[in-house]
């Protein structure tokens, strides 16, 4: 699996760091990637399987849709998108204010397909983040037993994802992620590039279990009015 956003602190660029114009396959593989064994794995690796156990990955290969509307509060601005997501068919309609977009991502897409699936990548990254610590293959994972969180400042756990420099939509971005002894992501850290200082943090927060897998639905910065949140949450697992 490869790559992820970019948010940047306008409503009008809340969707990914993926600008380019190539198609990324983050989100085409998460049901076709075999498994490693857990024997074959690096302890790094192991921390992140953990991770995205507790977080229901070993039930995602049942899900055949899933709906979310993602919601973007910066003060008085408000931005949504709505998706409906076949990971098994890699099937996508979008639906937002100004437009509506239905495309397949193993198909050949036209300008609004594409504009349509940069956004797509961006808000199922943000929905789906702790599995993709073990479906970004392409990243390398790194484990600190104890740093400081960015917004609460408490001791946590840190897991961080690192993508390759070259490649991809963001090549060279890195995600921190800091957990408790639950395996549950409470903050994040996105470093464009994988800078030094963080380019945004946020909380996750109001975690709902959606037939074993669990997502946060709300995310917030510990200053200012910026909210970022899913409604309509709805994950329909294979009879």
């Amino acid at each position: 699996m490869r790559r992820i956003l970019t948010l940047l602190l306008t409503v009008t660029l809340f969707y990914s760091c993926k600008t380019e114009t190539k198609k990324d396959d983050t989100m085409s593989q998460e049901t076709t990637q075999p498994e490693k064994k857990p024997e074959n794995l690096s302890p790094a690796q192991q921390e992140a399987r953990r991770i995205a156990m507790a977080n229901g990955a070993e039930d995602w290969d049942k899900v055949n849709e899933v709906k979310f509307t993602f919601n973007v509060d910066r003060g008085e601005d408000h931005m949504e998108r709505s998706w409906v997501w076949n990971p098994k068919t890699k099937d996508i309609k979008m639906m937002s204010a100004k437009d509506t977009a239905e495309y397949n991502r193993d198909s050949s897409m036209d300008s609004l397909a594409t504009k349509a699936d940069k956004s797509f990548i961006n808000d199922a990254f943000w929905l789906t983040a702790p599995l993709h610590l073990i479906w970004d293959e392409s990243a390398t994972v790194t484990v600190q037993d104890t740093a400081t969180a960015p917004i609460s400042k408490d001791l946590m756990k840190k897991i961080t994802l690192t993508f390759p420099n070259e490649g991809g939509y963001t090549p060279g971005d890195a995600y921190d992620f800091y957990y408790g002894d639950d395996d549950m992501i409470k903050e994040w850290n996105y470093r464009k590039g994988n800078a030094d200082a963080p380019t945004m943090s946020t909380t996750w927060e109001d975690y709902q279990d959606f037939n074993g897998v669990k997502l946060a639905k709300m995310h917030k910065m510990g200053e200012g009015d910026f909210k970022l949140y899913f409604t309509g949450v709805d994950v329909k697992m294979e009879e």
